[in-house]
């Protein structure tokens, strides 16, 4: 089965920020394909049209797939596998949330309850990664995920956002989890 990884970027994201790039290099040097989509309206999303893109994206979803998220792109991901109904690789979910951050902008991402159940039994493999003091996502988002979805939850200090305006052009915590995934 052919190994294909997914990075969403999440709001007013691109595919050359953050920790993408590296991630995606690391990834190619050991074989496996990766596509780092660029997100339409990335400035004012809408779910629908994240979830389009991912549909028209990913052709063959199965367990050769896995998906990473920074961000929105967490409750993309989850919006996705929950509309599936297929079973993923594995999923890597950085600074993820799954409620209300008061930014209106987003909030139509959130209108819906996830239907967490259904993806805990679909999909086994998941990791969530938050900060401590992320500004935007309080811990707790982190917690709730791992609950919820029955992840493990790696906590990083002092780590902010998890993207490049604090310093983070790499994520080899993320690429460990994420290759242990793969490989088991």
């Amino acid at each position: 089965m052919n190994k294909k990884v997914y990075i969403i970027h999440g709001w007013g994201g691109s595919p050359g920020a953050n920790w993408f790039p590296w991630f995606s290099h690391e990834l190619i040097k050991r074989d496996i394909n990766v596509e780092v989509p660029l997100m339409p309206e990335t400035e004012n999303p809408k779910l629908n049209k994240w979830i389009e893109k991912l549909d028209q994206l990913i052709e063959n979803l199965d367990e050769g797939i896995y998906l990473v998220g920074h961000s929105l792109g967490c409750i993309t991901i989850l919006k996705y596998l929950e509309k599936t109904n297929k079973k993923i690789g594995g999923a890597l979910l950085v600074a993820g949330f799954s409620r209300s951050l008061g930014i209106p902008e987003i909030e139509n991402f959130l209108e819906k309850q996830i239907d967490y159940k259904k993806i805990k039994e679909l999909n086994n493999k998941i990791t969530v990664i938050n900060s401590d003091n992320d500004p935007f996502v309080p811990l707790e988002e982190g917690r709730i995920l791992k609950d919820k979805l029955g992840a493990e939850l790696i906590i990083m200090e002092r780590a902010y956002h998890i993207n490049e305006g604090n310093g983070f052009f790499e994520l080899p915590i993320g690429l460990d989890i994420l290759l242990k995934m793969i490989n088991k």
